[in-house]
């Protein structure tokens, strides 16, 4: 049987770490928290759980990551968000995937409630993530703030049944705000990247988003909050494109 490290990274996560904590008990060996510095209970309540508990000032959503993962002492992780939990049937996938590993890592579904209300259309769902693997094989990669687990070449990958909890946004101004927040990190991120935009891009992009997440993946099945999900995201391309444009702008 493998052992198995949990990583977490954290800021002032006290109304959700408890439940992802719980949700991890009889599936992880060690439970590493890699914390940005909370003023909350967050490192209280990882430490009533008895994880390893790593104080680090945030390097970035990619960087933090990968740093959680050195501080693990199994070569096998599982990576969650503090708002994430595991379902019965998810954990039950993984305690097979301990006792007989047939690849080096598994991907899993995860099902997002937003205002209460749990989302199954618009692209949010399966939203399939690699979120258990060997870490010899793999890192986390990506744009911030969207990290992604990269696979090394031939790295074989499993599918795990069962679904990831994502207890996301309570009230829409939160999502808003994080919307806000995002957009203002990737435009960064493009931009050092030598990505540019332009007029037609900050006009139809937006356009195109929300077509392709309300319409084709039917972010209209889930009602008011499919439409709402749909202008926010759409909105948050315009504002990328914007920053991006705005960035370029001081420089010349």
């Amino acid at each position: 049987m493998i052992r198995l490290s949990a990583a977490i990274i954290t800021f002032n996560e006290e109304l959700n770490l408890r439940r992802c904590l719980l949700s991890l008990q009889k599936v992880a060996d060690e439970i590493v928290v890699v914390d940005s510095l909370s003023t909350d209970a967050t490192t209280a309540i990882a430490a009533e759980f008895g994880a390893k508990v790593v104080l680090q000032p945030f390097l970035g959503y990619i960087e933090q990551k990968n740093f959680a993962l050195s501080q693990c002492s199994n070569n096998w992780v599982l990576s969650l968000d503090a708002d994430e939990a595991l379902t019965d049937e998810l954990a039950n996938s993984i305690l097979a995937v301990k006792n007989n590993t047939n690849a080096d890592a598994y991907t899993m579904s995860r099902l997002t409630s937003y205002c209460g209300q749990w989302i199954k259309h618009g692209g949010w769902y399966p939203d399939r993530k690699v979120r258990l693997f060997d870490r010899t094989k793999a890192q986390w990669a990506g744009i911030n703030p969207h990290d992604k687990i990269e696979l090394q070449s031939g790295a074989k990958c499993g599918l795990l049944k069962g679904d990831i909890l994502h207890y996301t946004y309570n009230d829409l101004s939160e999502h808003i705000r994080q919307a806000d927040k995002f957009s203002a990190i990737i435009a960064g991120d493009l931009y050092h990247r030598g990505k540019k935009t332009s007029l037609l891009k900050i006009v139809f992009k937006p356009c195109i988003r929300f077509i392709r997440d309300y319409i084709f993946k039917s972010g209209w099945m889930d009602g008011y909050y499919g439409f709402v999900i749909a202008k926010i995201s759409a909105h948050a391309v315009f504002l990328r494109e914007i920053r991006l444009k705005e960035h370029h702008d001081k420089k010349s």
